[in-house]
């Protein structure tokens, strides 16, 4: 087994899915998808390095003579990556996707996986997977592609995360409303911690909050937008742009919250304890992984967390909107020399031994139905995880994501724009209409 820790890109500027880096970015390897017979290649931001060091050697242990030669980026770094290799056609065997813009920005070079997964699985293959994954896999395809170029390894709702002891402390409860989260986050002000922490720096987080704040106004129409069926003009798309410029305008969101990224700045201000919510999602029970044992004691067995769903939008949907669907998917080369030992890596990693070690660390909430850890440190942790499995990620409706790159960039930036105070919530939707429009 080989696996390589790759180190953050010092500098590195990137944008959502059209990336440029500046000089200190990670430089592809010299090895693409030309493995030889038993080796392949595997390159990707998830599964954390440790996790996929456990699934490589749970697949080396049933398969005498096979090596996967992986190496795992911070994200950031995989786009830069990802994005040398597809102009150099030395793209890996194997390689994390997510569906929608980045699985359709490198379609072209995927090839599709229905064969491989029928081959393993049976001709009810997709009867395995959770229904949201199976649905945002051909997320983007042209019309009359029914392909999977991708299938999911993880599974996820995107969501808040309070910290459950400060929140006790302040006698405080999760706010489902916008008015509750109005009034929790006032009455914390001033305290040593910051009430509502938003790294609005990464384009992907900007994304996923206004998607859940777009769908708590009206249920399902941005992806009407998307569609073309609707202007984003339209007046409750606004005024979704309009609560996400309230985050700032009206305080609720930290100073500087468009300057501080998710990874690693602001997970670890949360998990030391120096803010009471996040938006984060349902991947951040991993940081409870049991098979370790150097755990800050916030996140030993969740004891500090519980999770819960972005607060209703005046006017708008009476219940909180669930948003998710797939994490991370698993693409293989069309170039691969390996064909059928990239399918049977990664079938493997979706729903055999590595898949199992990859739920045994609490990764995130698996792509098919059945898995389960085969230990859980606590009562909480249980809890929050059948919370996930059981009731939240069944009813996920909407996407946490854009099918078209440009898109999906063009949302990210009018977000900034509006963070910056350089564009109102009107002259934001107007930008992304111009985009559309081009697409059209």
């Amino acid at each position: 087994m080989k696996l390589k820790k790759s180190l953050a890109a010092a500098g590195a500027i990137v944008t959502a899915f059209g990336v440029t880096a500046c000089a200190g970015g990670a430089a592809p390897t010299e090895t693409g998808g030309s493995g030889s017979a038993d080796t392949v290649t595997f390159r990707s931001w998830s599964p954390i390095d440790q996790t996929t060091r456990q699934m490589i050697e749970a697949f080396e242990a049933d398969n005498d003579g096979a090596t996967i030669d992986a190496t795992i980026f911070n994200y950031p770094e995989y786009l830069v990556d990802l994005q040398s290799r597809a102009s150099s056609n030395t793209m890996p065997d194997i390689l994390g996707l997510q569906p929608g813009a980045l699985t359709q920005q490198y379609r072209d070079h995927l090839m599709p996986l229905q064969q491989c997964a029928e081959d393993t699985w049976g001709a009810d293959w997709q009867d395995r997977f959770y229904p949201i994954g199976i649905e945002q896999s051909r997320m983007g395809n042209p019309e009359g592609d029914e392909n999977f170029y991708a299938l999911p390894i993880l599974t996820q709702t995107v969501n808040l995360w309070a910290n459950s002891q400060i929140l006790e402390e302040e006698g405080k409860s999760t706010p489902k409303t916008w008015d509750e989260l109005v009034s929790t986050v006032e009455d914390m002000k001033g305290k040593d911690y910051a009430p509502f922490l938003l790294p609005a720096k990464d384009a992907w987080l900007r994304n996923v909050v206004f998607l859940q704040i777009a769908n708590n106004v009206a249920p399902g129409k941005v992806y009407e937008a998307e569609d073309g069926t609707v202007p984003w003009t339209d007046a409750e798309i606004v005024a979704a742009f309009d609560y996400w410029s309230k985050l700032f305008s009206e305080g609720i969101a930290q100073e500087g919250a468009i300057g501080l990224d998710a990874y690693p700045s602001a997970v670890n201000q949360f998990e030391a304890g120096n803010a009471a919510m996040i938006p984060l999602g349902a991947w951040w029970i991993q940081q409870s992984d049991p098979t370790k044992s150097d755990i800050p004691p916030l996140s030993q067995g969740m004891a500090g967390y519980e999770p819960f769903l972005f607060p209703t939008i005046p006017g708008g949907a009476a219940e909180s909107q669930f948003v998710g669907g797939i994490d991370v998917s698993l693409g293989i080369s069309k170039d691969t020399k390996n064909p059928e030992l990239a399918c049977k890596v990664l079938t493997d990693f979706i729903a055999g031994a590595g898949a199992q070690k990859l739920v045994n660390t609490m990764n995130d909430v698996p792509a098919v139905t059945g898995l389960t850890p085969e230990e859980f440190t606590s009562e909480k942790q249980e809890e929050i995880w059948n919370l996930f499995v059981d009731e939240w990620l069944p009813q996920v409706k909407y996407s946490r994501y854009f099918e078209s790159p440009k898109l999906d960039q063009a949302v990210a930036d009018a977000l900034a724009a509006i963070a910056t105070g350089d564009a109102t919530p009107e002259q934001a939707a107007q930008s992304v209409q111009k985009v559309q429009d081009s697409l059209n």
